[in-house]
């Protein structure tokens, strides 16, 4: 997904998907690649952790079991 940064302001960055730049996001300006700047073109890639997914869901199976056993 390509982005077009749209405005830099308190070290966030609002940003516009390509090609229409209809839809905005914001994200840290930290986490985006050193030189980014206001006009920078960005390409975003996404992919799917299914190893830390199912950590997360241990862990919050894990809470919610605890809770259960605090109400009894």
């Amino acid at each position: 997904m390509k982005v077009t940064v749209d405005k830099i302001e308190n070290d966030k960055a609002r940003l516009l998907i390509r090609p229409d730049e209809k839809e905005e996001f914001y994200l840290p300006l930290a986490k985006l690649p050193k030189g980014t700047a206001e006009g920078s073109i960005l390409e975003m890639n996404f992919e799917l952790n299914e190893d830390e997914k199912k950590a997360a869901e241990k862990r919050v199976g894990s809470l919610l079991d605890k809770l259960k056993n605090k109400k009894s």
